[in-house]
């Protein structure tokens, strides 16, 4: 599926899991080189950005979410972005939220005040970035407010549900880092090229990008320091909480012990025990093995044991 838009004399192409003819297309039109063309077909692992005679092209991968359970960063999408003087190319492969609405605002012009006047297709490429890193933001913003509720679970008594919790959302800003890992090399080169290519005055728009970036790595950090620290958090209530209830089965073991001693003894088949036979031998037994409890149980509170 293809999608064009065009305002002041700059037209972006908006591509959604596009096919050879369309692919072929843009060839004809916009003179895209065949390595290009053919990266195009497929999605690919491997973040690259490349200067060409009339445009520059470059992969960048994003994390992609999913509220519906909770559920953030769990699989990651594409775009191939190319940027010439008059015109803006992005392929992707699934659809993805903050590129739809940027097309809409840039279809009805919201984009296009006398103060956002586009002079090439790199400004539009700012634009789109910018964008995007501020939905990547906004998105750590959501994982952030996730760890505050399993901090309020953690110290709640809810410890076991909280590890498989604490679990999920560590391995949603893991699969979020690897998706976003490589823009750093990326940014740096692009620095460079956009600069060769746009001129010494479109250097503020690229450096922009890359503190975008940066601010995005430094908020991700961030969460998976907290999430890491949660996690020692509530290991160690969990450790302290099963070695209390070790802790009472362990007294409760050595409380009943004369009880179970001495049950052990008047139960031997022997020709003389002690008591049996005397008048209220049953309560006499009972007696001392109460009195031997008592006496543990005395013993263990002024130890203060539990």
């Amino acid at each position: 599926m293809i999608k064009k838009y065009t305002s002041q004399n700059i037209t972006w192409i908006d591509m959604e899991e596009p096919n050879r003819k369309e692919i072929k297309s843009l060839m004809a039109e916009y003179k895209i080189h065949p390595l290009v063309a053919e990266e195009l077909m497929v999605p690919t692992f491997r973040p690259t950005v490349e200067l060409y005679e009339n445009f520059i092209y470059l992969i960048l991968h994003f994390p992609s979410f999913n509220h519906s359970n909770n559920n953030v960063g769990n699989y990651n999408t594409e775009i191939d972005f190319i940027v010439g003087k008059d015109f803006f190319i992005t392929t992707r492969y699934s659809g993805i939220n903050p590129l739809q609405k940027t097309s809409k605002l840039f279809e009805i012009e919201n984009l296009l005040s006398e103060e956002n006047s586009l002079e090439h297709g790199g400004f539009l490429f700012y634009y789109v970035v910018q964008q995007l890193y501020k939905n990547l933001v906004n998105e750590l913003d959501y994982i952030e407010n996730l760890q505050e509720e399993m901090e309020k679970g953690i110290f709640g008594g809810n410890e076991k549900e909280m590890v498989k919790e604490i679990s999920r959302v560590s391995h949603n800003l893991l699969d979020f880092r690897q998706a976003t890992i490589h823009h750093k090399d990326v940014l740096d080169s692009l620095q460079e090229i956009g600069n060769k290519f746009f001129g010494k005055d479109f250097s503020y728009y690229l450096k922009d990008i890359n503190n975008k970036y940066r601010k995005v790595s430094h908020i991700l950090d961030t969460n998976i320091e907290n999430l890491k620290e949660l996690r020692r958090t509530n290991d160690s209530l969990l450790t302290t909480k099963q070695n209390e209830t070790m802790k009472i089965f362990t007294i409760l073991a050595f409380v009943t012990f004369p009880m179970s001693l001495f049950a052990s003894i008047f139960g031997m088949n022997t020709t003389f025990i002690p008591f049996i036979g005397l008048k209220g031998d049953f309560w006499i037994i009972i007696g001392i093995m109460v009195s031997l409890t008592s006496l543990m149980f005395l013993f263990f509170k002024y130890k203060k044991w539990f």
